[in-house]
């Protein structure tokens, strides 16, 4: 569902914009409503997204992406594919671990404190601006600006640890379609911009199939996901998110979902065969935004 709308478009429509809007809450209220409504949300259970990651240098490897809900707590796993080599980032809801072979490094290890903080803030199926309802989060309403032709409403979600998360909802589907991210790595602030869009239904929750991520002012080194497919409540253990011990090369846990059912039509492979790309020694995750 395109989430983007000429703004000359919104003014012809006379569609009125309510006062109530420039409230925080009743904005957040309208994306929950706009998401698929609190009960289809809370619904879900797990869900997991398929499809490619396009680095700079246009080479692509292959996205899998399983968040989570652990008892009071979320889990993320994500899996980049290129040649039979699979990288990890994974959080299991209390740490971060990875492996990465492009490293030299067969085993898994522990993330830094910043990794981790990042996945777990991914591992949010209903995302940081929902999240805030209830996680001691402070919502600020930044007014309105223009983006991409669309006068969008600003939220500012400041997280009780002080990462910081500045959306951009379209007026017309009260959805994301953009969102700065803002976190403290070793000491210094870095934000991370993020265009949101193609929303399609999981399960009745609207999730983006298109996400596009550059550190700010370096859109050089846009990265982009798209999600040809997603799943939800598949059979996921716990065990999926664990950090793997004594192996050398670990291995895909049990109770990893199957292959999930298509919510989109796949998308069109690249023009530039992964093969003849050199790939990244430390891909980046793709950033939070669902």
């Amino acid at each position: 569902m395109p989430v983007r709308h000429c703004l000359a478009a919104l003014l012809l429509s006379g569609a009125a914009i309510p006062a109530a809007a420039q409230d925080a809450q009743s904005l957040i209220a309208k994306n929950l409503e706009a998401r698929g409504g609190a009960a289809t949300l809370a619904a879900i259970k797990n869900v997991s997204f398929e499809g490619r990651t396009i680095f700079p240098g246009d080479f692509e490897v292959t996205y899998k992406e399983t968040h989570a809900r652990l008892g009071a707590g979320a889990a993320d796993r994500v899996d980049f594919g290129l040649q039979g080599l699979d990288i990890i980032q994974a959080y299991d809801g209390h740490a971060g671990w990875k492996v990465n072979p492009l490293q030299g490094r067969k085993d898994a290890e522990k993330m830094s404190a910043d990794e981790a903080r990042a996945l777990a803030d991914s591992a949010l199926i209903e995302g940081p601006l929902l999240a805030s309802r209830g996680d001691g989060s402070r919502v600020t309403y930044l007014g309105r600006e223009d983006f991409d032709g669309t006068l969008a409403y600003k939220l500012k979600v400041t997280q009780k640890d002080g990462d910081e998360f500045v959306y951009w909802l379209d007026p017309d589907t009260w959805l994301e379609i953009k969102v700065d991210e803002t976190r403290r790595i070793r000491g210094a602030a870095q934000t991370t911009e993020t265009e949101l869009g193609d929303y399609e239904k999981v399960a009745g929750v609207y999730f983006p199939m298109s996400v596009e991520s550059w550190p700010q002012g370096q859109q050089a080194q846009r990265q982009r996901t798209i999600i040809a497919s997603g799943v939800a409540n598949a059979a996921v253990s716990d065990a999926y998110f664990a950090e793997p011990r004594g192996t050398a090369t670990p291995t895909k846990a049990a109770g990893e979902p199957a292959d999930v059912s298509s919510t989109k039509k796949g998308a069109a492979p690249s023009d530039k065969p992964a093969a003849t790309k050199k790939p990244p020694v430390n891909p980046t995750h793709p950033p939070k935004g669902k």
